[in-house]
């Protein structure tokens, strides 16, 4: 989108945001129902910072995807289990593997943070190659998404994945129970 410079901050912002709360939303709210409609807020917020980044195309897959299919699957199965919160009543009891797993996921978060900081991002030489192959006529619009996922939005594409498998995670481990 081209918005002007104090709109488009603002933006991100808000969208970031709204990212950081439904992801707190998913992780720290009891209700399964909460936590699939955090998933949601989650989901939709991605789908608009793919448009905010003019990448319509992978903005309305995001959305028609996950949140139109995934998010209300995940709603459906939960309205479907047993309402009553039943393995929630024990909920304060902490056990070692939580303190192990609350270790675990600290030290990689710190891990990746100072990665992240310490990196030079300016410095990263990106490949030009894919701007001359999308300049010509001779591609389809499904092998430009491919390009430009594979170049222009390789970080935000490899984000999405991780957090992705982060909520496969929680809900193999959400059914063993």
């Amino acid at each position: 989108m081209d918005l002007p410079g104090p709109i488009h901050d603002f933006l991100l912002v808000f969208l970031g945001s709204g990212l950081i709360l439904g992801g707190l939303g998913v992780v720290l709210l009891s209700n399964p129902i909460y936590s699939a409609f955090s998933l949601g807020l989650v989901l939709s917020c991605i789908s608009l910072l793919y448009t905010l980044s003019n990448s319509h195309f992978v903005a309305a897959a995001q959305l028609l995807i996950y949140v139109g299919a995934i998010n209300v699957l995940i709603i459906f199965a939960v309205m479907f289990i047993n309402g009553s919160g039943g393995y929630y009543k024990d909920l304060n009891l902490w056990t070692v593997g939580d303190g192990v797993t609350s270790i675990v996921c600290t030290s990689i978060f710190v891990l990746l943070l100072t990665t992240i900081l310490d990196t030079s991002w300016y410095g990263i030489i990106w490949t030009t190659r894919s701007n001359q192959i999308i300049e010509q006529d001779l591609i389809s619009n499904s092998q430009q998404v491919g390009i430009h996922l594979s170049t222009e939005f390789f970080l935000p594409f490899e984000l999405i994945s991780i957090i992705l498998l982060v909520a496969l995670i929680g809900a193999i481990a959400v059914a063993r129970q």
